[in-house]
């Protein structure tokens, strides 16, 4: 067949070009987005109650529904955080769950347990998933606000009438037509306004009147009343009457009429209607102004360039079309994937040049490297095709299967053109020599191609996502290396023939006829004569290796993800006080006037805030976040030391903190947990008593000051205890006394008012009051009378836990801690003495420690099926059970080799660095099966054991060096930083270098001297 095709260059040119022209195809329709779109095995369930406090919801609410969802399939863990207002169940499952079942589950139990939740909303059920991480976030602000009206009330008229109109505009408008376009998903919003129409009735004049408050309400919802349609017939017709009475409007309710004994009034006489912005419970800033701000998720099949386009045409005509509005787009997710593919490619083109420049150099002609540079993109073009049939992505994870398939694909094209030229140059005719040197090389080839593909193949067996996630890198790597093997075997041989078929023999290029590679030749002779006379050398350095990988597993710091450069980041804030609204707004443009110094842009998330999808995490009005974006890492560095400091001496009572600004591989990655989480479970009440926590946790500190335990938070309330006996004395009940607190607060809602997709709130109130009034001067009314609240009630202050969490064993409090060491066992054995010591409570211990150690552990045994696999295919090719073990003892000193280096280069034992040290395991043995092969061929072709050893080494020591340096020189320019695509990359390239480097000279050396001193004793024995 292979005749054929040679003598067919025409078909086979024209097979390559449609196989071209299909992959550009594919390439243009393959969507690209920064990870796969996997399932993230999390549900999350919201619970909002606006009038319960965090231990009332974790006690009514969160129980009953812990102890329902409990019972979900494939749950793993539950937890829950309850906080005034709202509460939060994470459930995580078992990965490979199917979630969209799971979600109706989850949804079916919180269906039965509504019957016991009747005063609160039904709970929000969300699904995670890997696209509703927001691809970019899109900040609108007025360009120039109108200040507010120097009489008007603060309180009630937070913003101005201009922003309560961009509001609206960006609800029922901005929104709405991001949502329309193709590769848009949804669009989720914060920092809106609603308007509400607030009523103050005049106390005076209701109490003339003889009006009591409560009846003056009825009296407005009575207005309010759409009744049946009436059917009507008349003759052979019939007809429906409909009766309507409702308001739809602030003028409709002040002219609703109240018939006062015979006295025909209206609500706009005895009452102030005011339309305003409703009350707040957070804000958004976008340096320094008022915003709202859009998060924008894109489809889970949409292109992420497509979509930056679209977004980024529509946005540019919004700002033609409204020049007031300023449009800031912020945390770009496509402008991360673009600098990663451009960075990417611009490191593959370089890996070639830097092969081929090689090649050059050592075949000593220029036709050589065109055929390199012919199978590279011919092989990735073919790649994509199959990645398009195979429904993969563009992502960063495939992206960097391509990287370690460029590095290997050149190998087999070095391989075949060394080997058709060394019997071209040995005498055989050209056609001779292209057919019998591709066979002879295309089964060593496939076997090498077969067990790089083989240690791939466990990365699946990781548990959790990262399993889900490296199935794409595995996928990968097995197309590009298989295409590339494809392309070799085939249209290599074509090509060297039609451009070779006009020299009667090989001759080199003039410019480096006199580069030759026989001196390196003699040397490697030399060497490799010395190491057999000195064999305890090889043992000594195989003995070493050994123990010293054992010590670097061991020894070297271990985590998920490898450092990663950031040039942004996410502060989280607790105040660790009760503080309004307004003063955390106060507060927070503080922080924003220390960090403008080095910030080219801030948002600000003050208060709660109204995602949907929560992605700016629980946060009471008490707490804010700020995004905060420079122009490079050192600037972060100085303005996360500048913040700190100040609120260090301004606040020193606040809880803060530093975190990643959100990008996908630290939602699915990066561990959020501390090193150590201590879990404490209170033994004898069901509760955690505040005193008792803060006692321990207060020890626990003591006893391990470089933990980093920070203080319990805890929140002071203000509590109103209501007299039983004068109560019953007045007749007053405890709905009384909440009707009257609700319309001092203005949270006694009568109606909503339905405005197309809106709804306009109608609250009875009594316009703004503070807290010493709330008491002393509102009064429940009675049969006429008046009971002051101050008469019934007594104020007091209490202090309760700001967060109360909870989990399968009931509820607990996490005290984290942070470590630094090999075996945090001592500092547990520390903290479970303190806490037996104290005996109110038991501990158990969880983390990032935990979780690191146990990834470690997976992909160890990866490592250990990937040799067996190794071990078998192997096995299988060379017809023996003992040239498999002498080709993978090499594996033992690469290893280390490659540790020892990340060592010295201060990268730790994580992810990234893991599947380097599998790469590895299946490419530096490559080098050893072509030599043992041909040491084989030699010896049936009766050559003596040790001449064959030689001569092997002299035949395959060009396409070894040659196929060892391609691979190397292709992986150095991942070795840059400063990007998380280049960050992620390092640990990865700088492993497969210095195991590359290692496993050369393991193959050229120690592997013959391994093969003959077990061949050597064979052959006296026998």
């Amino acid at each position: 067949m292979l005749k054929q095709m040679l003598d067919r260059p025409v078909t086979m040119t024209m097979i390559l070009l449609v196989v071209a022209v299909l992959g550009i195809v594919s390439i243009r329709r393959l969507p690209v987005s920064l990870i796969p779109d996997v399932d993230i095995p999390y549900i999350t369930v919201q619970v909002t109650a606006p009038d319960l406090s965090a231990r009332e919801i974790d006690e009514t609410v969160s129980r009953p529904l812990r102890q329902q969802l409990i019972q979900t399939s494939f749950l793993e863990d539950i937890t829950s955080e309850s906080v005034d207002g709202s509460c939060t169940i994470r459930l995580s499952f078992s990965h490979g769950s199917d979630m969209d079942y799971l979600f109706i589950e989850v949804n079916e139990k919180i269906d039965r347990t509504m019957d016991r939740l009747k005063d609160i909303d039904r709970p929000k059920v969300f699904k995670s998933d890997a696209t509703d991480i927001p691809v970019f976030y899109i900040n609108m602000t007025l360009k120039e606000d109108l200040p507010l009206h120097e009489n008007a009330d603060r309180d009630l008229f937070p913003v101005s009438d201009r922003f309560s109109d961009m509001s609206r505009f960006a609800e029922e408008v901005v929104s709405k037509r991001l949502e329309q376009l193709e590769e848009v998903a949804m669009v989720d919003l914060s920092g809106y306004v609603d308007p509400e129409i607030l009523i103050i009735p005049d106390e005076k004049a209701l109490r003339s009147l003889g009006i009591p408050e409560d009846s003056f309400a009825s009296l407005i919802e009575e207005a309010n009343i759409r009744l049946g349609s009436l059917s009507i017939r008349d003759g052979e017709y019939r007809y429906n009457v409909k009766f309507q009475s409702f308001a739809s409007d602030k003028k409709d309710i002040e002219d609703i009429y109240i018939n006062v004994s015979g006295r025909l009034l209206q609500v706009k006489d005895i009452a102030q209607v005011i339309e305003h912005p409703a009350k707040r419970s957070g804000l958004v800033r976008s340096d320094g102004k008022d915003a709202v701000t859009m998060a924008v998720i894109k489809q889970s099949d949409a292109r992420m360039a497509d979509m930056r386009k679209s977004v980024g045409n529509l946005v540019s005509r919004f700002s033609r079309d409204y020049p007031q509005v300023e449009f800031t787009v912020t945390r770009d997710q496509t402008e991360l994937l673009k600098y990663s593919i451009d960075n990417l490619a611009s490191n593959i083109i370089a890996g070639i040049i830097l092969a081929c420049l090689i090649i050059f150099l050592f075949m000593r002609d220029f036709k050589s490297p065109a055929l390199v540079a012919l199978t590279i993109p011919s092989a990735l073009i073919f790649s994509m095709l199959i990645f398009y049939a195979a429904g993969l992505t563009i992502n960063i994870i495939s992206l960097s299967g391509l990287i370690i398939g460029v590095g290997m694909m050149v190998d087999n094209t070095i391989i075949l053109t060394d080997n058709i030229t060394a019997r071209w140059f040995r005498g055989e005719n050209l056609k001779q020599a292209v057919v019998r040197g591709t066979r002879e090389v295309t089964g060593a080839m496939f076997s090498s191609v077969l067990t790089t593909c083989a240690v791939f193949i466990p990365l699946v067996f990781l548990s959790g996502t990262a399993g889900a996630l490296f199935h794409d890198q595995a996928l990968a790597v097995t197309i590009v290396l298989m295409t590339s093997y494809i392309v070799t075997v085939t249209i290599i041989p074509v090509y060297y023939w039609c451009w070779y078929r006009r020299q009667p023999a090989f001759r080199p290029s003039a410019l480096l006829e006199k580069f030759s590679f026989d001196r390196a030749e003699k040397w490697y002779e030399d060497g490799l004569k010395w190491l057999f006379r000195h064999r305890w050398v090889g043992w000594t350095v195989f003995s070493l290796s050994a123990a010293g990988s054992a010590a670097c597993l061991v020894w070297m710091p271990k985590e998920k993800l490898p450092e990663i450069t950031y040039t942004d980041t996410v502060l989280k804030v607790d105040w660790n006080s009760q503080i309004s609204l307004a003063e955390n707004e106060r507060r927070t443009g503080e922080i924003e006037d220390a960090a403008r110094k080095y910030a080219d842009h801030i948002t600000s998330l003050v208060g709660t805030q109204q995602f949907v999808l929560g992605h700016s995490g629980e946060q009471a009005v008490s707490g804010t976040s700020l995004y905060m974006k420079c122009s490079d890492a050192g600037s972060l560095g100085n303005l996360k030391k500048d913040i700190s400091s100040f609120l260090d001496k301004a606040y020193p009572s606040s809880l803060y903190g530093f975190e990643n600004s959100g990008n996908i591989f630290d939602v699915v990655f990066a561990s959020r947990e501390a090193d150590i989480v201590a879990r404490l479970r209170p033994l004898a009440a069901p509760e955690i008593e505040p005193e008792q926590i803060t006692s321990l946790v207060g020890k626990l500190a003591a006893a391990f000051p470089d933990a980093g335990i920070q203080e319990v938070p805890l929140k002071k309330d203000l509590v109103y205890v209501a007299d039983p006996e004068k109560m019953a004395l007045y007749g007053v009940t405890y709905q009384d006394i909440m009707t009257v607190l609700k319309n001092s607060i203005n949270e006694n809602g009568l109606f909503d008012i339905v405005q197309g997709s809106s709804t306009l709130p109608v609250v009875l109130g009594t316009g703004v009051m503070d807290i010493e009034s709330i008491v002393g001067k509102s009064s429940v009314k009675k049969d006429g009378y008046e009971i002051p609240l101050n008469a019934i009630t007594v104020q007091t202050y209490g202090s309760d836990l700001k967060y109360i969490v909870s989990g399968k064993e009931g509820s607990y409090y996490p005290v984290e801690m942070h470590y630094q060491g090999n075996n945090p066992s001592g500092l547990m054995d520390g903290v479970q003495s303190v806490v037996h010591d104290d005996g109110n409570f038991d501990v158990a211990f969880g983390g990032a420690w935990f979780s690191n150690r146990k990834m470690t552990g997976e992909m160890t045994v990866v490592l250990l099926i990937a040799l067996a696999l190794l071990y078998l295919i192997l096995a299988s090719q060379f017809e023996s059970l003992l040239q498999p073990l002498i080709i993978m003892s090499e594996i033992v000193i690469d290893i280390f080799g490659a540790l020892a280096v990340l060592w010295i280069s201060g990268v730790s034992v994580n992810l990234m660095s893991l599947i380097g040290l599998v790469v590895i395991c299946g490419i530096v043995i490559n080098d050893s099966i072509l030599k043992i092969d041909t040491i084989n061929k030699l010896r049936k072709a009766g050559k003596p054991l040790l001449r064959a050893i030689m001569e092997a080494g002299q035949r395959r020591l060009k396409a070894i060096v040659m196929t060892s340096l391609t691979t190397i020189l292709s992986v150095c320019p991942f070795l840059a930083r400063g990007s998380m695509g280049d960050d992620l990359q390092y640990p990865m390239s700088l492993v497969i270098i210095a195991g590359m480097i290692t496993g050369t000279v393991v193959s050229l050396f120690f592997v013959p001297a391994l093969y003959y001193e077990i061949y050597r004793r064979k052959e006296v024995s026998e």
